[in-house]
């Protein structure tokens, strides 16, 4: 791809050389039409002036023979004006040297003629007293001549000057990108690590967008790295505390001496590994949505939900929890499935956790011109902190039985999907909302 600095220095010059092959037509066009003004009236006043010479007798005009008539002769363009002397019989009677044998006009005035394959602009003018006409003329090629003079005149200092001005455009577009490069060196400086922003600097306007956007970038990136920091930190913590118990649990079987002591333990193994499978799936969940690779597919979500009710269902057996199902006549949905289904899984199975014993998690589905609502509700505590509710590990008043991972991987998921997450404040249960598009993009 071409550099700014070249582009910047082609599109300047090509734009002075149309404006000056602009200004080198137009100053063409209007020296032809002065030129043929001035040539024009140069015409009238020489055949005027041969007129007068007749009628003064200073040019003998005779009927012996043409005579020779004298033209001045002080420039090449004076050299190039033809004189003719006719009387109105149509005989020649006087002719300049180097005129043409044929008659140069007929009619009087200004006209235009080929006399042998030449152009000519000729002037006429009749003198009554002595029964003559006298024309006056040259050829088109000496005022086309004029005005290629005045062009040259143009192109000759354009050949030589512009060079010289595109080495002075290719400096003033190195000074102007001269605080961009100035930039670009100060982030080639860097170290890998360092995200701080960009120290304050008096900057052209035009850079200046740049540098708040990347100031912009470094502050995400920092708050990405400093997320997966803790995110790792909190993932080692959350796996050590179930796989310490499993230990314990293991040991405490191993060295059961009645078949009660050794089935509690082998229940409380049973109770760490659920915790870490359901801590790993999350995790692995969080990483499928952040990963951002899921394609969209076209989704039943009456039938998705009757399905992870239907997993869900021994969950909410063991807890005594009674799952109810509300969600009939929905359209079709476009969504990639992992997001939908983590999505309702991870709300049911927060609600579950968040339920006493009896109460009931209503898993509901309606649509209207906003999209597809899903509403999850229980009949728990409810969430006191709704600020906080989708911090990654954040627990709440879950009494430490959660992995804090619910709710953050919902709301990941919802971004993703282009739609919105709303947490009822708790009276008497918690009541989680999500709208999204049917048709996301």
């Amino acid at each position: 791809m071409m550099s700014i600095r070249l582009r910047l220095i082609v599109v300047l010059t090509l734009a002075a050389c149309i404006l000056w092959l602009s200004a080198v037509l137009w100053i063409a066009g209007s020296t032809r039409a002065q030129v043929q003004r001035v040539l024009d009236a140069r015409l009238a006043e020489s055949a005027n002036m041969v007129s007068s010479l007749i009628s003064d007798q200073r040019i003998a005009v005779g009927t012996e023979g043409p005579v020779t008539v004298p033209m001045p002769a002080t420039t090449d363009l004076s050299r190039q004006l033809s004189c003719q002397i006719w009387s109105l019989r149509g005989d020649l009677i006087g002719a300049s040297s180097g005129a043409p044998d044929e008659r140069m006009a007929l009619a009087e005035g200004f006209s235009d003629t080929m006399i042998d394959g030449v152009p000519w602009r000729v002037f006429a003018v009749h003198n009554d007293d002595l029964g003559v006409r006298v024309m006056v003329g040259d050829r088109a090629d000496v005022r086309g001549g004029l005005v290629a003079g005045v062009v040259r005149g143009l192109l000759w200092p354009a050949a030589v000057l512009f060079p010289l001005l595109a080495g002075l455009i290719w400096l003033c577009v190195g000074r102007g990108l001269a605080p961009l490069e100035q930039l670009a060196a100060h982030l080639r400086a860097r170290r890998p690590g360092d995200l701080r922003p960009l120290p304050d600097a008096p900057a052209p306007r035009e850079i200046r967008p740049v540098r708040r956007a990347l100031d912009s970038l470094f502050q995400q990136l920092d708050h990405v790295r400093r997320t997966e920091r803790d995110f790792t930190a909190f993932a080692a913590h959350e796996l050590k505390t179930p796989l310490a118990g499993l230990r314990i649990q293991a040991q405490v079987a191993r060295r059961a001496g009645d078949a009660a002591t050794r089935d509690r333990a082998l229940d409380a193994i049973a109770l760490s590994v659920d915790r870490s499978d359901r801590m790993v799936r999350q995790l692995l969940d969080l990483a499928a949505i952040d990963s951002d690779g899921a394609s969209p597919e076209a989704l039943d979500p009456a039938a998705l939900i009757a399905e992870i009710a239907q997993d869900i269902a021994p969950q909410a057996r063991a807890a005594g929890v009674e799952l109810a199902v509300q969600a009939r006549d929905l359209p079709p949905l476009r969504a990639p499935r992992v997001l939908i289904h983590s999505t309702l899984r991870n709300l049911v199975e927060n609600a579950i956790q968040h339920s006493p014993q009896g109460g009931t998690v209503t898993i509901a589905a309606r649509h209207d011109a906003q999209g597809l609502t899903l509403t999850v509700s229980d009949q728990g505590p409810g969430i006191a902190d709704l600020g906080r509710a989708t911090d990654r590990f954040w627990r709440g008043g879950a009494g430490g039985q959660g992995s804090g991972l619910g709710l953050a991987i919902v709301a990941a998921a919802v971004d993703h999907l282009g739609g919105s997450l709303h947490l009822d404040p708790p009276d008497g249960g918690q009541v989680v909302r999500i709208t999204l598009p049917l048709s996301p993009a």
